[in-house]
């Protein structure tokens, strides 16, 4: 190494070395003073043939343009460019030859700096191989008739390529700054409208084919297909580099760009534009992984402001392809193709997470109807998730129509069913066991974007469902269920209902329920059949009482609450059969009754059951009266066990009167109403109505007042023991008091007519008709006309039972005295 340093001085310093130093030196000094000189001379030549070169700049454009090409002022750059020529036009203004009738200026820019080949200019000849716009606004503009002012060029003579020449004009780069670019097409409703910071381009020329690739800085403040719906990317910057190139045969423009930034996303473009006569076709084909919300924002606001109210939390793969024709009005075609893996979806009704599925949007999606908001459709694909932990399948779901939306598809679910606990705040059933599986067809409207009016086709099933309905107070175990959804009727199958002793079998149809359902609940009749081996009537009386009060239904109705609207205000109808029936001590067999459940209220039709040796039939209306219900009542009594037909109504409330009191077969006929307390009882003093009766085969056992009169008028005859032949009255019944219009005994100790008013409490004022001859041998006379005969022969005595201070008082006297 020493030694290489050593010859490297050694040469540095000799004689020989330094002589062609000295002429190298000279050479470049030589070469700067020519570089001086020929600047120099390009300067005086400039300012010799200043009026000559502006007017041949100004010849040469002119005659490329339909139009009024104006420069300002101008100078010449000393050096700046060379070996090319460079000149600085100032204030330079083009307009076309219409514009005094639309007023827009294709350019106006303060300073444009022109670089001349100075060969070519030597010759006479203007080649421009560099463009600088600095702080210009370029407006290209199309209006509704189809004139442009971008038609100020001329189109080009076509040469033969014989006569082409080396010569020939070209722009080799083009560069802006600070440029304010807008394309306004009032014909085809677009509008872009760019503030370009930077736009840098150099030119590789084939021919009349070329291509550059294109860096670009620039703020979009509108990039509108439809100004009727606004910008895409609107206010976004967008900065990168494109690859551009021009088809000359195809007049066709293609662009690619890897990475292009716009805001803070990179996205990869491919894109062309045909510049044919009458060809306005583009097509942009867009691909980028982005967040949902940066991907609406950068879409037009008839879109973004409907997909904004949804949201993806993770970045979804998405591809955008734009076609359209610029020569044509409306929105191009647009179609957006999605894949989202494992996301959490934001929907306006809720949450949707571990959320899988391809989204596909479309403004074409029936092919000859147009590219507009009435032919859009949302299609998703292969979806997958869990709505409020309730896990969804849906092979496909289209949504057609964004200005009047409609989804149809498929869907399928396998859950337990605790979980559509956790889908409403609105708390009115709480499931603590059970579980469902769904295959649904289903169509619904969707309405400021949250879903109303769902219809399904298809099965529900559900197994061993406990539930407590929360407005009624009711507890369900172990129910399972059965539905079919058809077009005209749901049908409701195979439903086991059991509950401590109660075991119901029930099967039931809605006819026309896909539309009652939402738009007339109240329309909308259940068909029940229901059977049962055993049941306890009472426990079932919680069904009827009044709902808790409703929290003020939400502006957006929710399957939930609607569900619980249709259930409070459908009709129900109810064929019933019953083996047995409990109530309080009544034991009813081969139970029949048609049911309506209408408001509350249940109204029981053609009843009839068989008990204490006999048969009811009857038709009764039972509905809420805040804690109680109103009971009203028609009712046909056939030779029943009088006994144990008092002793299974608790006696009706009677305190004076028991059943110990009386045996035989009871035949009545009563219309009466009354009220039942919640659990099930007869509230004393509140019946009210009519009521006749007759027992046949009956004895009177130890009557308080029989038993009274009796030691008073009859000492010596067995008043506590009495056999009769006609027990019958005829009641009006208004409360606590009863209204006895006709009430006869014709027994084995006397005969008894009364009349008057008799008082579960206070108040009572019987008049008695007692004949004192002995009856005894009266049952043994043939007829009822022999009986009627002899009945109130000999003595009769007149009585009145009078209430005293809660005591049964007797004395003389007679009814109305």
């Amino acid at each position: 190494m020493r030694e290489i340093l050593l010859h490297i001085k050694t040469l540095l310093q000799s004689v020989r070395f330094k002589k062609y130093a000295k002429r190298f030196g000279f050479f470049v000094l030589g070469l700067i003073a020519i570089l001086l000189l020929a600047c120099g001379g390009l300067s005086i030549y400039f300012n010799q043939n200043k009026t000559e070169i502006i007017a041949k700049v100004n010849s040469k454009i002119n005659e490329n343009i339909n139009g009024k090409f104006h420069i300002g002022d101008f100078h010449y750059k000393f050096l700046t460019g060379f070996p090319n020529f460079t000149l600085a036009l100032k204030d330079v203004e083009i307009k076309d030859n219409q514009w005094q009738t639309h007023k827009r200026t294709l350019l106006n820019a303060k300073e444009i700096e022109v670089r001349l080949n100075v060969w070519s200019l030597l010759q006479n000849e203007i080649n421009i191989h560099k463009i600088l716009i600095n702080e210009a606004n370029i407006y290209v503009y199309k209006a509704e008739n189809g004139y442009s002012n971008a038609n100020i060029f001329k189109p080009k003579k076509k040469k033969d390529p014989k006569d082409k020449s080396e010569t020939e004009t070209t722009v080799d780069q083009i560069e802006l700054s600070d440029v304010h670019f807008i394309l306004d097409n009032r014909l085809g409703h677009k509008l872009f409208d760019f503030d370009v910071a930077d736009l840098t381009s150099k030119v590789d020329y084939d021919g009349d084919d070329w291509q550059t690739d294109v860096f670009l800085d620039t703020q979009i403040a509108s990039l509108a297909f439809n100004t009727v719906h606004g910008s895409f990317a609107k206010q976004k910057q967008l900065k990168g580099t494109f690859s551009v190139s021009y088809d000359s045969e195809k007049q066709k423009i293609d662009v690619v760009t890897k990475g292009l930034k716009i805001g803070t996303d990179g996205f990869d473009i491919t894109a062309y534009f045909n510049l044919a006569k009458g060809n306005g076709l583009f097509g942009i084909n867009i691909g980028t992984t982005i967040l949902w919300q940066n991907a609406s924002n950068l879409l037009s606001a008839n879109i973004s402001s409907k997909l904004n109210r949804f949201d993806l939390k993770k970045e979804i793969d998405v591809n955008c392809d734009i076609k359209g024709d610029f020569n044509a009005a409306g929105d191009p075609r647009i179609v957006v193709q999605a894949v989202i893996k494992n996301n959490e979806l934001s929907i306006p009704d809720g949450l949707i997470t571990d959320c899988s599925f391809k989204g596909i949007f479309t403004n074409n999606f029936k092919p000859k109807e147009g590219f507009n908001d009435a032919n859009s459709a949302v299609i998703l694909n292969h979806f997958a998730g869990n709505y409020e932990n309730i896990p969804l399948k849906i092979p496909q779901l289209s949504i057609n129509n964004l200005e009047k939306p409609l989804a149809t598809g498929y869907v399928s679910s396998d859950f337990d069913v605790t979980k559509l606990n956790e889908v409403s705040n609105d708390k009115w059933i709480q499931f603590t066991e059970g579980h469902a599986k769904a295959n649904l067809k289903f169509q619904f409207d969707i309405v400021d974007l949250y879903i109303q009016k769902p219809r399904f086709i298809g099965n529900v099933n559900v197994e061993n469902v406990s539930f407590h309905f929360i407005p009624k107070n009711i507890h369900a175990e172990k129910i399972s269920v059965q539905l079919d959804f058809t077009e005209k009727a749901l049908l409701i199958k195979k439903i086991a209902y059991k509950h401590n002793k109660n075991i119901i079998y029930i099967e039931g149809k809605i006819d026309n329920f896909l539309n009652l359902y939402y738009d007339a609940p109240e329309k909308m009749v259940v068909n029940w059949d229901i059977y049962c081996p055993n049941i306890d009537l009472k426990q079932f009386l919680g069904v009827l009482t009044s709902s808790q009060k409703r929290k003020e239904a939400p502006k957006n109705k929710t399957m939930s609450n609607q569900l619980r609207t249709a259930i409070e205000k459908c009709v129900v109808d109810i064929n019933i059969k019953a083996d047995k029936i409990y109530y309080n001590k009544l034991t009813a067999t081969n139970t029949k009754a048609e049911i309506q459940m209408i408001d509350s209220r249940l109204i029981i039709k053609n009843g009839s059951l068989q008990t204490s040796g006999g048969s009811i039939n009857f038709s009764t209306t039972v509905s809420p009266n805040g804690k109680n219900f109103n009971l009203i009542s028609n009712a046909q009594v056939n030779r029943v066990d009088i006994a144990s037909f008092l002793r299974s109504f608790n006696n009706f409330g009677i305190k004076s009167f028991s059943p110990n009191n009386i045996r035989g077969k009871l035949t009545s006929k009563a219309n009466v109403t009354g009220l039942i307390n919640s659990k099930g009882e007869l509230i004393t003093n509140s019946m009210h109505g009519k009521l006749d009766f007759n027992v046949n085969q009956g004895a009177l056992l130890n009557f308080e007042p029989i038993v009274k009169i009796g030691k008073f008028a009859f000492p010596f005859r067995d008043v506590k023991n009495i056999t009769f032949s006609d027990l019958s009255g005829n009641l009006n019944m208004r409360g606590e008091q009863i209204d006895v219009n006709d009430f006869t005994i014709s027994s084995s100790v006397l005969n008894l007519d009364a009349e008057g008013i008799y008082s579960f409490g206070r108040g009572t004022n019987l008049a008695l008709t007692i004949p004192l001859r002995n009856s005894k041998n009266d049952a043994k006379l043939a007829s009822k006309a022999e009986r009627d005969a002899v009945r109130d022969r000999g003595i009769v005595l007149h009585l009145i039972a009078l209430d005293d201070e809660g005591k049964m008082k007797i004395k003389w006297g007679k009814k109305g005295k």
